[in-house]
């Protein structure tokens, strides 16, 4: 009966464990960026954490063109930028899990 209580024991330090390291890759994740370029590189937007634009840079040459093609462009490098930020966050939240995996058999972890 005691061994019981001593698994439940690890158990409970295993789970507060993946709890640390989910919230340590959660903190990583906010910091990670990604560029997206479109138009070969005349328009340029960084994101960081979860699609948050911290920048933005537009080829002065562009700005003779309409508006509306700089607003599609704008678009496309944003949605490039996203595209590769989920693709590093993913890679992220699956490194720090990559420990975790015989921690709680049956466990699928959400990504």
């Amino acid at each position: 009966m005691m061994k019981g209580l001593g698994d439940m024991g690890n158990i409970m330090r295993q789970a507060q464990e993946m709890q640390a390291k989910m919230q340590e890759a959660q903190e990583k994740a906010e910091q990670v960026t990604a560029d997206g370029v479109s138009g070969g590189g005349m328009v340029r937007v960084t994101l960081k954490g979860k699609g948050e634009l911290v920048d933005l840079k537009i080829d002065p040459a562009m700005m003779g063109d309409e508006a509306e093609i700089l607003e599609d462009l704008i678009k496309a490098a944003h949605s490039d930028a996203k595209k590769r930020l989920d693709e590093e966050l993913e890679k992220t939240m699956k490194d720090a899990a990559s420990g975790l995996g015989g921690m709680l058999p049956g466990f699928k972890m959400p990504f």
